[in-house]
């Protein structure tokens, strides 16, 4: 009983107990981890843009709703093209000394997954208009604005990003709404976000817990995937889920002449290599390629587009898309 009395031998016993668990249980872990593990081979540092929006990321609580890892179950899926690993983080350092802000990958999602969002939504016009006022393009989001990263002015500047918002938003607003390098170092940050491909012949991990997709038949009997479900999660966010658009943002799917008439060649095309041939409107990424979607799934995509919103048009088949689709990856290789 002598070494509980002795106040000098008991807090030196639970110091060195203490420092002897965080050699094996934090430190000796660590440093394996960072021995053992590395960065992908075809992994791109971040750019100063992108590590500045990092640091404005962390400052607006972004963090607090948004989570950076793709968890191996198949409800996760959607956020990445593949379950994380260890070597997807290898490659961010430490903030400064005294900050280990190193991984962002978040313990909360009520907001959706970030690891892949710079795949996934890549627009700049789209990501700015988000944080400006995400209610815009998501009508229910509960997702904070952020106007303070935005300047109202009467002439756009030579280097100015102007924000296009549709009037019901801009009430009591005069003047043009222009992103100020917070918010463009916030959206590099956003777009750098990319899984890594992993290297060529390597397979990666399985979803777990997968659920058997039932395949919906298009107007030609041929068994398609679930065209409204591909529309949410590669358009709707610019198109919106009545096809409506946004007006002097997104063009409106619903009655366009493009959907409606029969030059499927130039459909495919603006899915798979984007699109910028209208000025009044943003520029479109090339939503197809970035997805990796198959001629399945943009089959889908395009017979959903034809057939909804009082849309009444023939629809296509998966052959003469996946025709397409490989003119295109032929000419792109040239």
């Amino acid at each position: 009983m002598e070494f509980f009395d002795n106040h000098k031998k008991l807090f030196r016993s639970a110091l060195g107990l203490f420092l002897l668990l965080t050699l094996f249980v934090a430190i000796i872990p660590a440093l394996n981890n960072q021995e053992n593990n590395a960065p992908l081979p075809n992994y791109e540092p971040s750019s100063e843009e992108a590590s500045l929006g990092k640091k404005s990321f962390i400052a607006n609580g972004c963090v607090a709703c948004h989570t950076q890892q793709v968890r191996n179950v198949d409800m996760d899926k959607m956020w990445g093209k593949r379950p994380g690993i260890a070597a997807d983080y290898a490659g961010i350092t430490r903030t400064d000394f005294w900050r280990n802000t190193a991984t962002l990958m978040g313990t909360e999602r009520t907001g959706p997954d970030l690891t892949n969002i710079g795949t996934r939504q890549p627009g700049l016009a789209w990501n700015l208009l988000h944080l400006y006022q995400p209610r815009t393009v998501v009508e229910k989001s509960i997702m904070p604005a952020y106007p303070w990263l935005f300047e109202i002015k009467n002439e756009i500047g030579k280097d100015d990003v102007e924000v296009i918002v549709p009037d019901e938003f801009r009430k009591g607003i005069n003047g043009k709404i222009i992103a100020k390098k917070e918010a463009l170092h916030l959206v590099a940050y956003l777009q750098s976000l990319k899984q890594t491909p992993l290297p060529e012949g390597k397979i990666p991990m399985e979803f777990l817990y997968k659920k058997k997709e039932s395949p919906m038949s298009d107007g030609n009997k041929a068994n398609l995937p679930d065209g409204q479900t591909l529309y949410t999660q590669n358009c709707a966010s610019c198109h919106q889920a009545n096809g409506e658009g946004l007006k002097g943002a997104f063009p409106p799917l619903k009655g366009s002449s493009i959907v409606l008439e029969d030059n499927l060649e130039l459909f495919v095309d603006i899915i798979m290599r984007g699109y910028d041939a209208r000025e009044e409107y943003a520029v479109m990424n090339a939503v197809g390629t970035d997805n990796n979607l198959s001629p399945e799934e943009v089959t889908a995509i395009i017979n959903h587009e034809k057939t909804s919103w009082g849309n009444n048009a023939k629809t296509v088949t998966s052959d003469d898309v996946k025709k397409i689709m490989d003119y295109i990856k032929q000419a792109s290789k040239k």
